[in-house]
């Protein structure tokens, strides 16, 4: 009976010397994570204080204290390490470590990490977005900023910026959605100036290529969204080689009126005093022949025509 006794103390010894040893392990396995954390190891940190959350569960009370610093911990170095990578410009390596960290803040209650790396992942999107924008990959940087929308679809600057590299890549439909997406949610002045700026790129090209009902079209749709002379500079000298002297007047009224001080103002004035006069809208022709009287190259034309037609 006293031999039995004695196997048993001896057991019990045993065991609470191992149970010594783990803790003193878990301990300092926890120690070398702090050393790791405050030297911004935080790889180092992380493998640490997954090692001795491991130990220290092993502990059972002894090691709580432990076991709820690593799991308040752990997901905060996953988020750290994932800001890293968006530091660096890793930008798919970081939303690999993003979704990691919400993983592993889920997994521990962490829900302040969780929320913050759900926030970050579509600016990542957005800002590798950017840096392809910058490098003029339009194709690769519309997919970036897609992603961003579809996690984000009220961020009206990834809207916007998803309409440039569309319209850049030529997609011009996605872009006007993209750019009314982006008016709905907080961007309305840029988008409107985008989608202005879009459509008289379209009206310049298509003027150039001699399609002129498109010039047309483009150049109002333009105006339509941010009255500009430009707009109407193009759709004037578009209607006038289609033969629409009336809405080319119309038109080219409305560019001096915008532009009065523009370098081809005087261009301009002679080309509507010849319109009107042709339409037999004499007091017209008259009242802009009148304003190139003192000009070197329409002056002396613009005399003979005043006289006339015997402008008063």
């Amino acid at each position: 009976m006293k031999k039995i006794i004695l196997i048993a103390l001896s057991l019990a010894i045993s065991a609470v010397s191992l149970s010594a040893q783990d803790m003193a392990a878990a301990t300092e396995t926890y120690n070398n994570g702090a050393t790791a954390l405050n030297m911004g190891d935080n790889e180092g940190a992380l493998q640490y204080f997954r090692d001795a959350l491991t130990m220290a569960e092993a502990c059972g009370e002894e090691g709580a204290d432990i076991v709820n610093n690593c799991k308040t911990y752990i997901p905060a170095i996953a988020l750290s390490i994932a800001k890293e990578q968006i530091k660096s410009g890793n930008y798919d390596n970081a939303v690999a470590k993003l979704q990691e960290a919400i993983q592993i803040a889920n997994d521990y209650q962490s829900e302040d990490v969780a929320i913050e790396a759900s926030d970050l992942i579509p600016q990542v999107y957005l800002q590798k977005g950017n840096d392809l924008l910058q490098a003029k990959d339009f194709a690769g940087a519309a997919e970036s900023y897609k992603k961003s929308v579809e996690i984000d679809s009220t961020n009206g600057m990834a809207c916007l910026r998803l309409g440039q590299a569309l319209s850049s890549a030529g997609d011009i439909n996605g872009a006007v959605d993209a750019y009314n997406m982006a008016m709905r949610h907080g961007q309305q002045q840029n988008a409107v100036k985008q989608l202005s700026n879009t459509f008289i790129k379209l009206a310049a090209s298509a003027l150039k290529t001699k399609n002129y009902d498109n010039a047309v079209q483009y150049a109002l749709k333009s105006f339509e969204y941010n009255e500009n002379a430009t707009a109407m500079q193009v759709a004037g000298q578009a209607s006038l080689q289609l033969g629409k002297n009336s809405d080319a007047i119309d038109y080219f009224e409305k560019y001096v009126a915008l532009s009065p001080n523009a370098r081809n103002v005087n261009d301009i004035y002679y080309s509507i005093a010849v319109l009107a006069q042709q339409a037999g809208d004499n007091a017209k022709a008259c009242g802009y022949y009148q304003k190139l009287t003192s000009h070197p190259t329409y002056g002396a034309t613009a005399k003979q025509q005043i006289t006339a037609l015997k402008c008063n």
